[in-house]
């Protein structure tokens, strides 16, 4: 069967046939077994390495290369995996796959690709295959949401375990606890991040689906908000009937995406069970009375069927009350800032509840629990600084980040952001501009790309809009330069935040931070 091309550009765009989608993924799906061999382009990628884990686990004979080795293609050569360097077609011609999977980074043209197609054999995207993997399990969890998938997944994950419910996991994160991005259980129960790239989560077929929130993003795949909440609710269609399907209060895009759901779905939203979460003032919304779902959801006007409330924050880092249909279930104590932080760990507990955790196992987990890699990870100290190292990619994880870290007690608060991808820094301009403008000063890097050939804007033009609206930003070229900068400037008592895919690294610079997997000194 020919690969399914999901990246429409438009919301007059055509649904995608499930039996299409469906077909392909069951025929993927016969691969994932032990007489067959699997070939990852772009292996050391935080998804791959982690697929590419779990076919080994299968059975599967594996095998994949990356442009660029690192931590991760190193561990997989230490588990048996055969990592080649670069992209070459020898490296297909002499593996001889029965199937290949590729990155979202690869190019049309990558020669092991093309050699790959040439030969007839079944190519497909990352998403493609790990939705055949969702066929592989009886109870399958997907979080989806423009922010905070990986936190909400990892959080998630580790309260399912802690209640003995022995998940296999799979993260768009490295996570302390895993060592990896992949986590092998012995139930029939998946946790997996459901991610919006490409509309590629509407190859996921859920038992329960959560949705955090919807906010606009990928510009190149979705020129218009209304192209992304399009594509949400064509996640939401797919799904089977009876899936539990988890949604904030607090995102009004949610309330546009079921009225299209409701439209486009054969029986609309009757045979879903909505539940929602959020703070406890935050109501369901009214108007959901008009689409028909009171016999599978609580009623509109009441509270959240999992909220939060009394949030105290004096440590700088919340303490707060869960409550389940307005009793209360447990008081939680985090040690990662934030009020989006309180609401991802509302969203991890509302799932491990529905498929059977315990309180007593949130509360000691969430105690815990210090974050995904890269989301708002301490990463040590340097000269007497805490270091903080976030992946923040998008204006509004970019902003809710910054007033986070405003609130740990520091001296001084300096702020670095290198943005990801010249197409959203394109789209997004006016918005990463004021979500930058207040920081005093906010230190910025170049652009980090691995998957565009237009670059034809830069970090520069943010910093020099910024400035030009009173701000004070500093644009350095390189890493190296800004964190060159950083040494000279960094003094015992201040708190410092790097946001950035790339720029992330610098953390581990300055602190001497050489295995992610390892908890740093306080």
């Amino acid at each position: 069967m020919k690969d399914l091309d999901l990246n429409k550009n438009s919301i007059c765009s055509a649904m995608p046939d499930k039996e299409q989608l469906d077909e392909l993924s069951q025929q993927v799906s016969q691969f994932i077994l032990p007489d067959k061999r699997i070939y990852f382009i772009g292996i050391g990628g935080i998804s791959m390495c982690g697929l590419a884990e779990f076919s080994q686990s299968r059975g599967v004979t594996v095998s994949g290369s990356d442009a660029n080795g690192n931590a991760r293609t190193d561990y997989l050569e230490k588990i048996g995996i055969q990592v080649f360097s670069g992209h070459d077609k020898n490296n297909i011609i002499s593996f001889n796959p029965d199937l290949v999977v590729y990155s979202g980074a690869v190019f049309a043209d990558n020669a092991e690709l093309a050699e790959a197609k040439a030969r007839g054999i079944l190519s497909v995207e990352r998403a493609v295959f790990l939705g055949a993997i969702n066929r592989l399990f009886k109870t399958v969890v997907n979080v989806a949401g423009t922010n905070g998938k990986s936190s909400v997944a990892a959080m998630c994950a580790l309260i399912m375990i802690e209640s003995a419910l022995d998940p296999t996991v799979h993260l768009g994160a490295e996570l302390l606890e895993f060592k990896t991005t992949i986590r092998i259980g012995s139930s029939d129960l998946f946790l997996s991040e459901a991610c919006e790239f490409r509309r590629g989560f509407l190859n996921y077929r859920s038992s329960t689906a959560a949705i955090l929130n919807i906010v606009h993003d990928h510009i190149d795949c979705y020129p218009t908000p209304e192209d992304m909440i399009s594509a949400f609710a064509d996640f939401v269609v797919l799904q089977p009937d009876n899936c539990q399907l988890l949604l904030p209060t607090f995102d009004d895009n949610i309330m546009k995406m079921l009225e299209l759901v409701q439209a486009r779905r054969q029986g609309g939203l009757a045979d879903l069970r909505l539940i929602w979460f959020g703070h406890k003032k935050e109501l369901i919304p009214d108007n959901l009375a008009s689409l028909k779902t009171l016999s599978n959801s609580s009623p509109a006007g009441t509270e959240p069927d999992y909220s939060w409330d009394e949030a105290d924050f004096s440590s700088g880092f919340p303490a707060f009350s869960i409550y389940k249909r307005g009793r209360l279930y447990r008081r939680i104590q985090l040690r990662v800032p934030g009020v989006f932080n309180i609401q991802n760990a509302l969203a991890a507990v509302s799932l491990a509840d529905l498929h059977g955790s315990c309180p007593e196992s949130a509360e000691r987990v969430l105690a815990e629990f210090s974050g995904a890699e890269g989301r708002f990870t301490y990463t040590g100290k340097f000269n007497g600084a805490r270091v903080y190292a976030d992946y923040a990619h998008h204006p509004s994880a970019v902003r809710v980040t910054v007033e986070a870290a405003r609130k740990i007690p520091a001296k001084k608060l300096w702020i670095c952001f290198q943005p990801l991808t010249h197409s959203r820094v394109r789209g997004l301009f006016d918005e990463f501009v004021d979500a930058l403008k207040d920081v005093r000063p906010i230190m910025m890097s170049e652009i980090y790309n691995d998957r565009e050939r237009d670059k034809s804007i830069s970090s520069k033009d943010i910093c020099d809009r910024i400035n030009e609206l009173g701000g004070e930003a500093l644009f350095f070229p390189t890493n190296e330069d800004l964190e060159a900068h950083l040494r000279t400037i960094i003094e015992p008592g201040d708190v410092l935040l790097i946001m950035g895919v790339d720029l992330r690294n610098t953390a581990d610079k300055l602190t001497g931070r050489t295995d992610h997997m390892k908890k740093p000194d306080n």
